[in-house]
């Protein structure tokens, strides 16, 4: 069976960077932005297009999980049921590069739709100041926005993702029951991070 890590991430944990430096380290496939490239390419929608499906479907049909399957689909309306189709190629999607090699797979549940593939499940989080700050240094020069702003935007942004995940498998995204490993950020780089969590001891 292929080694597979899971990343789940808190806005302005450095989510993301801890599973680009995993996968490095590793020298296995890195997935992230590419999961849109990709449905984008099979779908033959525009990635934008894709992206906009993704994101709107837990603002229109949140209280109805995909897990729910067909029974849900007879009930919803064609804009809804694209929604829910371009999740389901999602997840369709996650399995194949899944199953083809070893991989690091940030965000899309991959925790849960890849749940029966074993895969190492990783959760990021950092407290809110580390947040800020980490979000402020990436942030482009010409955007300015205030401590306050920087809070409201990743409390918003985590909200939405806890949607996404409840919208995908009926569960709560922050539960650490979901997880193997939980990494705060805070007081450590994520260089070391990757490589701590990189170890055979993981595998």
């Amino acid at each position: 069976m292929n080694k597979i890590i899971t990343i789940g991430r808190e806005f302005g944990s450095g989510g993301r960077e801890v599973g680009k430096r995993l996968a490095d380290i590793l020298q296995i496939p890195y997935y992230d932005n590419e999961i849109v490239t990709q449905l984008a390419e099979r779908t033959q929608l525009a990635e934008d297009y894709v992206q906009k499906l993704l994101d709107e479907s837990t603002k229109s049909i949140q209280h109805f999980p995909i897990t729910v399957g067909r029974s849900f689909s007879r009930k919803t309306n064609p804009a809804q049921l694209k929604n829910l189709n371009i999740h389901i190629e999602q997840g369709k999607l996650l399995r194949e590069l899944a199953e083809k090699t070893d991989c690091v797979i940030v965000g899309r549940c991959a925790n849960y739709v890849l749940r029966d593939l074993d895969p190492l499940r990783v959760f990021v989080y950092a407290e809110m100041e580390s947040k800020i700050k980490r979000c402020r240094e990436k942030m482009p020069e010409h955007e300015k926005l205030s401590d306050k702003e920087l809070r409201q935007l990743i409390l918003n942004v985590d909200k939405s993702r806890a949607q996404y995940y409840k919208f995908v498998t009926g569960g709560q995204w922050d539960d650490k029951n979901n997880y193997d490993i939980l990494v705060n950020t805070t007081y450590y780089s994520i260089k070391e991070i990757a490589e701590i969590i990189a170890q055979p001891l993981f595998f």
